[in-house]
């Protein structure tokens, strides 16, 4: 058998396919053995020319997005996302296969990986054939994957119908290999794409809620109503409490700052209030350190929150605009509610004299910080089962626009 060399016109490298031969194609990662993956005869051949074991699956090629749901089954949202954000690129999604994926390019499972490769002459030849290819590395079982065409021809000359010169490829390391067949998903094989970009580009197609008003306003009846539609809620107050009781790294940043509020080993929130209370270089300097650690870990509960499959998430801070998590969220929901309102609410949460409510409601952001700040405005005067109804309505349109 000769084996072509195709650099320009890819006619020849089509018939090859569309007859069931193997052409080796470039990609973005590493040169690939394609075949057609509709043709069990083809798949057969390329397991038999690298002398790969049977029982591991191949990926399918595929020209764009649309194809998920010409060969899988119940594709997710999350799977148009990550296609959305990489392909074409280094991402191979594994998804349930649809019945006319041959057995042997499963390998005895029922999922299938697809992959769309960022380089012109494969996707071209993808388009032409309107078929996807099984194609993995072009390099025998245990040899080193070939970045260029000289390598696959060293390898497999006169044992395959044709090669493809696309020139050297850029990255020289496979596509990432991620499952999004059930959850939570998996990265099965690490590549070109790190774990925490991928994670990253799920929460962005997850719809983030942003909460914040004064100290009683009444924000958590529209976080409980959240929560009933499935939300991860995030109290970022509480969770700068806990990150201060158990994240060295903030401790030994607020004790750099602060030394006088590190006693026994831990910070002491009544020193550190007391350090920043009447000083407002000093109370800048903690913001910016506590919000910096608080977004970090708000931005690691998301990522895996979405790589559990999850599409809805709540942030709930005073200091959410300020805090800088604003910017992660699709929309933010300002909840106010007249002073008089406010002040009998703290007194009966925290059991203080009318005095000590009217100073704390005394020394927060004004109303009107709020209705520049927010994306959308709720008032809760009344009580709590009917401000929940206006919050349930509220968050069905919300949800039903940014779905």
């Amino acid at each position: 058998m000769k084996t072509q060399i195709f650099t320009g016109e890819l006619a020849g490298a089509a018939e090859i396919i569309r007859g069931g031969g193997l052409v080796a194609v470039p990609t973005e990662t590493v040169y690939g053995l394609a075949g057609n993956g509709l043709d069990a005869a083809a798949v057969e051949k390329i397991y038999e020319v690298k002398g790969r074991p049977a029982v591991k699956p191949l990926s399918l090629m595929v020209p764009d997005a649309e194809s998920m749901e010409k060969y899988c089954l119940g594709v997710p949202p999350q799977a148009k996302t990550l296609a959305a954000r990489f392909w074409p690129g280094p991402l191979t999604i594994v998804l349930k296969a649809r019945e006319e994926i041959p057995p042997v390019v499963l390998a005895g499972g029922d999922t299938v990986g697809l992959r769309c490769p960022d380089h012109p002459k494969t996707l071209e030849l993808l388009r032409m054939t309107g078929l996807p290819f099984a194609a993995p590395s072009a390099n025998p079982s245990g040899e080193e994957s070939p970045k260029d065409a000289s390598k696959v021809l060293a390898y497999f000359d006169g044992q395959i119908e044709g090669v493809i010169d696309g020139g050297p490829c850029g990255l020289g390391r496979e596509s990432t290999l991620i499952s999004l067949a059930e959850a939570p998903y998996r990265i099965l094989r690490r590549g070109a794409l790190g774990e925490e970009e991928i994670a990253d580009a799920l929460v962005g197609g997850m719809t983030v809620v942003g909460i914040t008003g004064p100290s009683g306003s009444g924000k958590t009846t529209a976080l409980k109503t959240l929560e009933d539609f499935g939300a991860l809620v995030i109290d970022c107050d509480a969770l700068y409490h806990e990150l201060l009781a158990n994240d060295d790294a903030l401790v030994a940043a607020l004790s750099e700052r602060f030394p006088g509020a590190y006693k026994n080993g831990a910070i002491d929130r009544r020193a550190l209030a007391a350090l920043v209370f009447s000083d407002p270089a000093a109370l800048a300097d903690l913001n910016a350190i506590s919000h910096r650690f608080v977004r970090e870990e708000v931005a690691r509960r998301l990522r895996d929150r979405a790589m559990c499959g999850e599409t809805l998430a709540a942030l709930d801070a005073i200091e959410l605009i300020d805090g800088g998590l604003g910017e992660r969220c699709d929309c933010v929901l300002g909840v106010l509610a007249d002073r008089g309102t406010r002040i009998a609410r703290i007194m009966r949460r925290d059991g203080l004299n009318e005095k000590q409510a009217a100073a704390r409601v005394g020394a927060q952001k004004s109303d009107a910080y709020f209705i520049e700040k927010c994306d959308h405005i709720l008032y809760n005067n009344g009580d709590e089962d009917q401000f929940s109804d206006i919050c349930r309505d509220f968050f069905t349109e919300v949800l039903k626009n940014h779905g």
